[in-house]
């Protein structure tokens, strides 16, 4: 970790706790600044807040009050969540103050090498392949980000010598002012967040800030499928590394012949892959070449596909039961994720779905459900999906109280050689806190079968 001064007896105010709010807090009262902390929650009934506190640091609890502005402070850190329309937010951007997330800190005090990786999907499975093969390569390697590991924390235990493979949402690239990943990786982008981003133009330039401020000596891997992304990170001074699934091209990772090709090197048989669906070899290809940027050899790489079978909570087999296979994809919260699931199985479906309503419809699903033959639906959206399995013609529709109720039913309807499968293409926050506790619900319910 580095010993910096930059935030000695400087005034911070950081807003909003859970996991990062907590680590940024502990991390600048380290570092020497003076930190006040801001969250809805009551003290009462915050235990983060109160552990805080016992350490010294100022908290202030129960709403965001716009007077705290008035204190002086030199820099706001806010959790990746509060949007900016927030009222104290907005305040702080009126007054010119800097407003940013808990991955620029870890950034600043870093001594580790950073693989930084985006998207609209397969941040996960690409951070958590990518880690992997970097271990497998006998690297020291971290991962770090939206996967779940505070990244601030992450960067003060890794040493010079070490990788932080690190996980952005577009929430956490929007708060960030000189972090600079020395490889950066954009699986994609299609429409996502807005209920947060004001359109897709703020969304697709949040993901695009990944590599503002790289330079020559660095590296971007970037999906050359997609045209606008492309003409996005045109100006980027960063060495671009394009993948394409569609197409050969020859000066980064494409498939030929059934098999994936690195600068034109030949690195593995599609056979040999055992990750499943066809919307992984993106993934794929971006861990290959981050891996292999990164010092790792073919036999690490090999290794790594050729056992690796997924990740908790995104397309995860859970158990076959009476001839029924349960995969969890409580992790696809938007209905682009569910597409992908959905296009990975030919077998007969029981597709369990539903979840946040955020005013969308989803037709965009239809030409996926050719394979599902029952639909079983929860939360705020239930109706809205029962409409769409009636317009898709499924015949077995049936709505529950939730997730574990889903899976009782899916288990009453399937037949032997049918796929029961959780992708809710929407978030649950209607429900449940986070899409691991959804998951973690259906998992212990299907191992109860």
């Amino acid at each position: 970790m580095k010993r910096i001064q930059m935030y000695r007896n400087k005034k911070v105010l950081v807003v909003g706790l859970a996991k990062s709010g907590v680590a940024a807090s502990l991390l600048l009262h380290r570092l020497g600044a003076f930190v006040t902390v801001n969250d809805w929650k009551p003290l009462s009934e915050n235990k983060e807040a109160q552990s805080l506190l016992d350490e010294g640091i100022k908290v202030v609890c129960g709403s965001h009050p716009v007077e705290l502005l008035d204190e002086g402070f030199e820099l706001i850190v806010k959790n990746p969540g509060i949007p900016y329309t927030n009222e104290l937010i907005k305040g702080a951007i009126e007054k010119g103050l800097p407003v940013i997330t808990e991955v620029e800190l870890a950034y600043e005090i870093s001594e580790a090498k950073m693989i930084g990786i985006t998207g609209t999907n397969g941040k996960t499975t690409t951070t958590t392949l990518v880690h992997h093969m970097l271990e497998a390569e006998k690297k020291r390697v971290y991962m770090a980000g939206n996967i779940g590991t505070v990244a601030c924390e992450v960067a003060q235990e890794a040493g010079e010598d070490d990788t932080m493979v690190v996980e952005l949402s577009s929430f956490q690239l929007m708060g960030i002012q000189t972090f600079k990943p020395s490889i950066a990786i954009i699986t994609n982008v299609y429409e996502a967040h807005l209920d947060y981003h004001s359109s897709l133009h703020e969304y697709a330039h949040a993901k695009a800030a990944i590599t503002r401020n790289q330079t020559e000596e660095d590296f971007l891997i970037v999906n050359a499928d997609q045209p606008e992304l492309m003409d996005l990170i045109s100006h980027s001074k960063a060495q671009q590394l394009p993948f394409s699934t569609k197409k050969i091209v020859k000066d980064g990772l494409y498939v030929m012949d059934d098999s994936i090709y690195f600068r034109n090197e030949l690195i593995i048989s599609l056979s040999d892959i055992v990750l499943p669906g066809a919307h992984n070899l993106e993934n794929i290809l971006c861990a290959i070449g981050a891996a292999k940027l990164s010092g790792a050899g073919n036999q690490a790489i090999y290794e790594v596909l050729t056992t690796f079978t997924g990740v908790r909570h995104r397309t995860q087999f859970v158990r076959e039961w009476n001839g029924v296979k349960f995969y969890n994809d409580s992790k696809a919260t938007n209905s682009l994720a569910t597409k992908s699931a959905l296009d990975a199985f030919s077998a007969p479906t029981i597709l369990l779905c539903g979840g946040l309503d955020r005013g969308n419809d989803f037709d965009d699903l239809l030409p996926f459900l050719s394979n599902v033959k029952a639909m079983v639906a929860f939360g705020q959206t239930s109706e809205k999906m029962l409409a769409l399995g009636k317009k898709a013609g499924i015949k077995e529709l049936w709505s529950v109280s939730g997730v574990e109720e889903s899976v009782g039913k899916a288990a009453e309807i399937s037949r032997s050689g049918d796929i029961v499968l959780l992708s809710p293409a929407c978030a649950s926050w209607d429900q449940h806190p986070t899409f691991e506790v959804r998951g973690d619900i259906f998992i212990n319910r299907v191992n109860m079968l």
